[in-house]
């Protein structure tokens, strides 16, 4: 069964950068996976942040990261990347990558996503 590991959380100043990685383990084509990056804040859902299809040729953000947010994937690697610029006091949460299965394009719904890695925390201050 696929394992998700996330990493490179951390606290930074509002404006400020941080990139978060997830490694994927237990699987023999990570290519046959979209991926995802959502995340949740204490008190609140856990809210779509970023996809990537398969290939990395398609990616979808939600609307609060456009043009601040960057996903991407190494097929080789068996990664997947969030870039986070100019952040803000209200990016803080748990950041979670996600898989799903399939060669379809990349999905912001959370049912369609079987594994998820255990998180990784993001603080911003102001």
């Amino acid at each position: 069964q696929m394992q998700l590991v996330e990493s490179g959380g951390g606290s930074v100043q509002a404006g400020g950068s941080l990139r978060l990685s997830c490694a994927a383990s237990s699987i023999r084509t990570f290519s046959d996976y979209a991926m995802g990056w959502f995340r949740q804040a204490p008190g609140k859902e856990r809210e779509f942040v970023a996809a990537i299809n398969w290939s990395g040729s398609g990616t979808l953000y939600g609307d609060s990261v456009k043009g601040r947010f960057t996903i991407s994937r190494d097929n080789v690697k068996k990664t997947v990347d969030l870039q986070m610029n100019s952040l803000k006091p209200e990016d803080a949460a748990s950041y979670y990558c996600a898989a799903k299965h399939g060669l379809g394009g990349p999905t912001a719904r959370r049912p369609e996503y079987a594994y998820w890695g255990q998180g990784t925390q993001v603080a911003v201050s102001s």
